[in-house]
């Protein structure tokens, strides 16, 4: 029997006008520094806070608690949270799967105008959000407000692309039948977003799943627990019915593998490292008791990402791209340029000058809005400098390898870089999560591609080059989701760079683009004959 859900207060709203991006806020104005700064202030007297689960409306507090800490003042609390276990997994997943039956059916204005009533209110706070990113997971301003922005775009984009889907016909009209086709959505998902980008990532992902009629389950990285609540309290203060998002805390072997193989789970969206996606990728494979269908998956897993430099290029710009790409956010982007591959001509040339541009980034608080800051947590800052230490027998140290000591014991590197390395070394191949950048140098374009292919990865890449031949071959050649010519392989741009990659990369889902909801959905078809 169809259920109903209880009267929503969702302001009805729908798009105005085409889809533009939202423009970053200009920190170098008076005022908007003034105002990003009063935005610390403001979220540094709500620090430390306790934050329930929220299990299809209800608040849940727990014996077992775990906190957030500022990675750039390891002392400073900036939530604390519930650790959930097997019995809140399954406590959200039933949540999840009895308002899924309701809230299937509920007009699709309704979802749009959920969507675009939180975007308003994550706008009129867009400070607020910029200020949470910088104490929780140590974004600089611009990398915050970039994240903010993004989160913006896939609320208005996936708003927009709900009614498109909604509007889809079959190819043809079948003589003496009328045919439908239909987008259904899946059932319950659990949306399982990365540290790195807790905000944009977390909200594309659930944006996506509820706007076409899904229920979620949102686990979110332990590392930035609070982001994600603050975002589902305003969902909520939207107007989204209970139990259609569902927020569950806790660890990924007790509760994050108690979701994955839930039999009610329908799908699972993840963004994070290879190891754990192929993980859940495996577990979701394997029907459980119960299960009547095939679950599905959703994976962006990261890269070894490679910006490739011709000797015909402009050198001072593929510098700027190539600093930009690897030491944005401290390299802590499944985009990073974690590679420069520098034809032969022009690689001593480069070196210097990447040499000279490192010494000029600055590392200290976020709340200073320095070009880089910290890490994300004591553990990811002992497995950079355990790499930064391979790769000192790897290659040619030519800028920074060590920490950098503060007086707050914040979790910082040096930006490095390594020169003349291999292209089978463990620093050319892996993907290190940090600000180490590895140069490697190429005799030719051909070889540079070459290169730029030979890992397991295939997320982004770049190439600066002004001969049309090089760029024609790249685009052909050079085997990766999302390949920028000229300009830095970092920064993907909602509508414009639908996003997702090949290989390790993941499922290639291409975030931010038209065929993402399509992947939160069934197709359906229906014929019916018509009388003679």
């Amino acid at each position: 029997m169809q259920t109903t859900l209880a009267s929503t207060q969702i302001p009805h709203r729908m798009p105005r006008g085409r889809f533009e991006n939202e423009p970053f806020t200009d920190f170098s104005h008076g005022r908007h520094g003034h105002e990003m700064r009063a935005a610390l202030s403001l979220v540094g007297d709500q620090l430390g806070r306790e934050y329930p689960l929220i299990l299809g409306g209800e608040r849940v507090l727990l014996p077992s608690k775990f906190e957030s800490r500022n990675p750039a003042k390891p002392a400073e609390v900036i939530g604390v949270h519930q650790s959930g276990g097997v019995g809140e997994a399954g406590a959200a997943v039933e949540a999840a799967f009895t308002t899924f039956t309701a809230w299937q059916y509920a007009p699709l204005e309704d979802r749009v105008s959920l969507l675009l009533r939180t975007a308003e209110l994550i706008r009129e706070r867009k400070f607020e959000f910029c200020a949470w990113l910088v104490y929780e997971v140590g974004k600089n301003w611009a990398e915050a407000d970039a994240e903010v922005a993004e989160c913006l775009d896939f609320l208005d984009f996936y708003a927009r692309e709900a009614l498109r889907l909604a509007g889809s016909e079959t190819p043809i009209q079948y003589p003496g039948e009328r045919d439908d086709l239909s987008y259904l959505p899946l059932g319950v998902g659990a949306v399982i977003p990365p540290w790195n980008f807790p905000l944009a990532i977390a909200a594309g992902m659930t944006a996506a799943a509820i706007v076409t009629g899904n229920t979620v389950v949102l686990k979110p990285s332990p590392e930035a627990p609070t982001i994600a609540a603050r975002f589902v309290d305003v969902l909520e203060e939207a107007g989204m019915p209970a139990g259609v998002v569902n927020l569950l805390q806790g660890d990924g072997p007790h509760c994050g593998n108690a979701l994955v193989e839930h039999p009610k789970v329908r799908f699972i969206a993840f963004t994070g490292s290879r190891p754990v996606g192929l993980e859940i990728h495996e577990k979701a494979a394997k029907p459980r008791p119960g299960q009547i269908w095939i679950k599905r998956t959703i994976l962006e897993l990261g890269g070894k990402d490679a910006i490739v430099v011709a000797s015909d290029a402009n050198v001072d710009e593929a510098v700027e791209g190539v600093l930009a790409a690897a030491f944005g956010y401290s390299g802590q982007k499944c985009s990073a340029g974690s590679r420069a591959i520098v034809e032969d001509p022009i690689y001593d040339v480069f070196l210097e000058k990447i040499r000279a541009g490192v010494e000029s980034i600055s590392v200290s608080d976020p709340k200073e809005n320095p070009r880089m800051g910290p890490v994300i947590s004591e553990a990811a800052r002992r497995k950079v400098l355990g790499y930064i230490e391979t790769g000192k027998t790897e290659g040619r140290l030519i800028a920074g390898g060590g920490p950098v000591a503060t007086e707050d014991d914040g979790y910082y590197i040096e930006p490095t870089v390594f020169a003349d390395v291999p292209q089978g070394a463990r620093i050319a191949q892996e993907e290190i999560f940090g600000p180490v950048l590895t140069i490697l140098r190429a005799a030719n374009f051909s070889e540079a591609l070459e290169i730029a292919n030979g890992t397991e990865f295939g997320l982004t890449g770049a190439v600066y080059s002004s001969s049309p031949a090089n760029l024609d071959r790249a685009r052909r050649e050079f085997h990766v989701g999302n390949l920028y010519l000229n300009r830095k392989c970092t920064g993907a741009m909602v509508g414009a760079h639908p996003f997702g990659g090949f290989n390790m990369s993941g499922t290639d889902s291409k975030a931010g683009g038209p065929d993402y909801l399509l992947h939160f959905t069934q197709a359906k078809t229906v014929a019916e004959r018509l009388s003679r």
